[in-house]
């Protein structure tokens, strides 16, 4: 018998956990639900949009942080991307670009999916996607 799973929450280790609150809070959409500590400086993050849920963890410890990210570490962050599920990749597009982001145009992949990318502000890639429309 298969395991029941009801949820997926993936865990991004953040350099800059206020830009990335910004980021995915305030440009995203994500509401905050839970963090490990009230108030505005937190190392945790339980985010949630529409069912899709994303935790958010500092990298380090406050005494331990590095006046700047590490580039190997950010580096090695395109090797995994999120992909979400969105039915309007034009709009989504033209959001983003409106809040000063880099985005790839709307492009369909040869499997036939929509797509934009771009990368969070620790260097995570994001997709937003949608199945083409067929044309006859």
């Amino acid at each position: 018998m298969p395991i029941h799973i009801r949820g997926l929450a993936p865990l991004f280790q953040v350099f800059d956990m206020p830009a990335a609150i910004h980021f995915y809070r305030d440009i995203i959409g994500f509401e905050v639900v839970s963090t490990s500590r009230p108030g505005e400086h937190f190392d945790w993050a339980l985010l949630r949009l529409n069912g899709v849920e994303l935790m958010l963890n500092t990298a380090y410890e406050q005494d331990a942080r590095p006046s700047a990210p590490d580039p190997a570490r950010v580096e090695a962050h395109e090797d995994a991307a999120l992909y979400f599920g969105c039915e309007d990749v034009d709009a989504a597009y033209r959001h983003l670009r409106a809040n000063g982001l880099q985005v790839t145009e709307p492009a369909v992949a040869p499997y036939g999916m929509k797509q934009i990318y771009l990368s969070d502000p620790d260097g995570y890639v994001l997709c937003f996607q949608w199945p083409a429309a067929k044309h006859t």
